[in-house]
């Protein structure tokens, strides 16, 4: 993974929580709040993983286990 493909995964996974907001809020308003909260759950889940894979990638980048590499030529 280079440097821009790390970015373009954390502005997704930030994504990802961020629209579980919006869809747990819209929801409550359409839906009712059971629903809207089984709704909003993968979003959550699945943009949490994304940020926590991240992290550990970057704690073993910094560490020097496995590298991210830069995209300069």
């Amino acid at each position: 993974m280079d440097r821009s493909g790390f970015v373009k995964l954390a502005v997704a996974g930030i994504g990802l929580v961020v629209l579980s907001f919006f869809v747990r809020g819209f929801g409550q308003l359409v839906l009712g709040r059971d629903v809207a909260e089984l709704l909003q759950a993968p979003f959550a889940v699945v943009g949490f993983l994304i940020v926590v894979y991240l992290f550990v990638r970057a704690t073993l980048d910094a560490v020097g286990v496995w590298t991210v590499e830069n995209d300069e030529a």
